[in-house]
């Protein structure tokens, strides 16, 4: 049952095939058969039954959603009522929460039963998966290479088939960066499309909530179930959600696809190119023009990022000080003893280096050098993709620059570690929506193609990737071991 997809699941559920129980004790099973590749925090068993259980009621009174019965998990960062929220960390290993994020809520109301709680980088700063307090996840294509992070718990098990699907956030490319690394699809919606409440903050300005599912249509049915307009959050936008499957099947031609320059220079390696190229042409035969443009500010994001999202991260983990709640360290010896130790010994390296540069540049005297320089150029990056979607519908390119790389190569080099998300932190400083589907295999580890839409343009991207994904097979493909 874990090859289906979530349609196919969700038709076996109301014509009887098999009960939500049934589905979620194979999933909890598999779970426990493959827990060495470390996707999940923690498993709710309990819960998930009595969830199913709950389900099967639903689906007997046809009082069903699509997402009714259907096993999913949440990324460790979204607040999980009465159940432990880690964010991937020593600092809140011990918290519990008090309640539920917005997106949990909604898709417990759409029926879903939640599986568990995804592995994740520390505070989601991190593109690997390796900087978690619970240790480093592993890519089930090869279990000594990456997932791609923060959310590589959360693509790993749906690549593994140990979730239907799941929710991930992406503030720098950490929902496409690891969905393309693991070979499955993975969409970043607009700023303000998802709500952010209960979600813990890492850059309030960049972060985004949003699905990660084996195919676009199954991304659309998680999408449509997680978006809309919530005033607890003062960033949601309150603007109509369209549905997102009734385009899906939409015609490409005419479609106007535009191809960056600086997408495809120095830097790519040469079989991922060559694995973009052959997508492109099929773009191509749907009916797509293919239009180069220039962007000549994209070279200037990752500088611009790591400014604004280290100076965010900063102020947001201030309130983890060991007083209200989160780790607190054993004696304090005064109460800035009690401050230097519990953060000292709570956060890891990664965080700790995120929070001091971006203490830096908020200090007196760097404020304008530094953080109002990096928000000045985000502005002009905004410009630029304003400016080319003039010109273009969409735009497309590669999601990282290589396949997943091995599991340590990185930890050592923070700069090169960085640069693996060159393609992906533009359309963060700009606020857009992206997504990453499979387009092939280099040396059978995956490669994904990003799409890159205007403002609250999901539909049209969704309607994209389903019409490439009519045409290849590359997002049917399973991990060797987990068929």
């Amino acid at each position: 049952m874990h090859t289906k997809t979530l349609t196919e699941l969700a038709q076996g559920l109301r014509t009887g095939e098999f009960s939500s129980i049934e589905l979620t004790q194979a999933f909890l099973k598999r779970i426990k058969q493959h827990n060495h590749l470390n996707a999940y925090i923690t498993v709710t068993e309990e819960l998930a039954l009595q969830n199913a259980k709950d389900a099967d009621l639903r689906l007997s009174n046809d009082k069903a959603d699509l997402l009714t019965g259907i096993p999913i998990a949440q990324k460790d960062i979204f607040c999980t009522l009465n159940i432990k929220t880690s964010c991937g960390s020593k600092m809140l290993d011990n918290f519990i929460a008090p309640y539920n994020a917005t997106v949990v809520e909604k898709l417990n109301q759409a029926g879903a039963v939640m599986l568990g709680k995804l592995n994740m980088d520390e505070f989601a700063m991190g593109s690997s998966n390796e900087t978690s307090h619970f240790g480093a996840v592993k890519n089930p294509w090869n279990i000594n290479m990456v997932p791609g992070g923060s959310s590589g718990g959360s693509a790993v098990a749906v690549s593994a088939g140990l979730a239907v699907c799941a929710t991930g956030t992406d503030t720098g490319g950490s929902i496409r960066q690891p969905a393309a690394l693991c070979g499955i699809t993975g969409l970043k919606p607009t700023y303000g499309r998802v709500s952010r409440y209960g979600m813990i903050a890492y850059a309030s300005s960049l972060d985004q909530g949003g699905p990660m599912a084996r195919n676009a249509e199954d991304t659309a049915i998680l999408l449509q179930a997680m978006a809309g307009f919530d005033e607890k959050d003062s960033t949601s936008v309150n603007i109509p959600v369209p549905n997102y499957c009734s385009g899906l099947n939409n015609s490409l031609d005419g479609l106007k696809i535009g191809l960056p320059k600086e997408f495809f220079g120095e830097g790519l390696n040469n079989d991922v190119a060559v694995i973009l190229e052959t997508a492109i042409n099929e773009y191509r035969k749907l009916g797509a023009e293919i239009i180069e443009i220039s962007m000549p500010t994209l070279k200037l994001a990752i500088p611009a990022y790591y400014v604004i999202a280290p100076a965010e991260c900063s102020a947001n983990l201030s309130r983890f000080d060991g007083v209200r709640y989160g780790y607190r360290c054993n004696n304090p010896i005064d109460l800035t003893d009690l401050y230097t130790r519990s953060r000292g010994e709570g956060f890891g390296k990664e965080v700790k280096r995120r929070i001091l540069m971006g203490t830096y540049a908020l200090s007196a005297g760097y404020y304008d050098a530094y953080y109002l320089k990096a928000q000045k150029i985000r502005r002009l990056i905004s410009q630029d993709f304003k400016n080319s979607f003039t010109k273009v519908d969409v735009i497309m390119g590669p999601v990282t620059p290589t396949t997943a790389f091995g599991i340590g190569d990185k930890m050592d080099d923070p700069i090169e570690m960085y640069l693996s998300d060159i393609y992906t932190i533009a359309i963060n400083l700009a606020g857009l929506p992206a997504m990453s589907i499979p387009a092939g295999f280099v040396d059978g580890m995956p490669v994904g193609i990003q799409i890159i839409g205007n403002y609250f343009a999901e539909d049209r991207l969704l309607n994209i990737a389903h019409q490439y994904q009519h045409v290849t097979d590359w997002h049917q493909h399973t991990p060797k071991g987990f068929e």
